[in-house]
């Protein structure tokens, strides 16, 4: 009985959190889209700094293994990203250059410079899910152990990981969007990644004190591709030169990101 109210909890704390930070994103946000970037950035790196780093911490036996950990993570996501094992690179000013040596004009050419430029997105989603993967794990091994403890505590557990994992996933599915150009494809990726939610339950009933021995180091690896993608991805976008008026409105979108996940924190803690 236990184990299924833990796969009942991971689920809604994993997919449904997924599915309403759909709906926030794409029908409520909808209208802000020019600023949805920035408030993913503060998103990431709120829930990294705010949320899972000093979670880490306050669980860890071992605080002084933590912060390589996180080195090696950004690493590990660096390397990831420059793989290209996804598709296509990041290099717009290349891409750019050959558009520049084909010298395409006509009408019917400027569709197939955005089909292009379509596929040339970066391939930062899978950054983003794979860390997004890991922090679900993670979340599944706490309210799995949250529910052996006492099942009120339970749903508890799974109210609070559902709150915090809302407003990151709204930053998770913008990310993804941008890079592979389809909402669709981004909720699917990022609810497979919530799936993990799930696994992580299954895996901490059968095995607990093992998986809480690692909790802190999947929390220090799921911050570090949070980190990678808000400084590597995000916040290189936003500083392109635009008005003083842009700045502030960008500036003040970013910050809203981190209001949001400091507010989610502190209600549910």
């Amino acid at each position: 009985m236990i184990l299924f109210f833990i796969i009942l909890g991971t689920f809604i704390a994993g997919v449904g959190s997924v599915f309403i930070a759909n709906f926030i994103a794409w029908k409520i946000m909808f209208r802000f889209s020019d600023y949805l970037l920035s408030f993913a950035a503060g998103t990431l790196l709120a829930t990294a700094f705010l949320n899972l780093i000093p979670e880490a911490f306050e669980i860890s036996s071992s605080s002084s293994d933590l912060m390589p950990c996180l080195l090696v993570g950004l690493l590990f996501f660096f390397l990831l990203d420059k793989t290209h094992l996804y598709h296509h690179s990041h290099d717009h000013d290349d891409f750019l250059k050959t558009i520049d040596v084909t010298k395409v004009k006509e009408a019917n050419s400027k569709k197939k410079v955005s089909t292009l430029n379509n596929k040339s997105k970066s391939n930062i989603w899978s950054v983003v899910v794979v860390g997004d993967a890991i922090h679900c794990f993670g979340d599944g091994i706490l309210i799995a152990s949250a529910f052996i403890a006492d099942w009120k505590l339970g749903v508890l557990a799974t109210l609070a990981v559902l709150s915090h994992e809302i407003p990151h996933h709204v930053g998770d599915l913008v990310v993804v969007t941008k890079s592979l150009s389809s909402k669709r494809d981004a909720l699917i990726k990022v609810s497979l990644a919530g799936c993990f939610a799930i696994l992580g339950g299954v895996f901490g009933f059968a095995f607990l004190e093992t998986f809480v021995d690692f909790l802190s180091y999947f929390l220090i690896l799921a911050s570090s591709s949070f980190i990678y993608v808000a400084l590597a991805d995000l916040i290189p976008q936003l500083q392109k030169k635009v008005d003083i008026t842009e700045t502030i409105a960008q500036t003040l979108w970013l910050c809203s990101g981190v209001f949001f996940i400091a507010l989610v924190n502190y209600v549910s803690h």
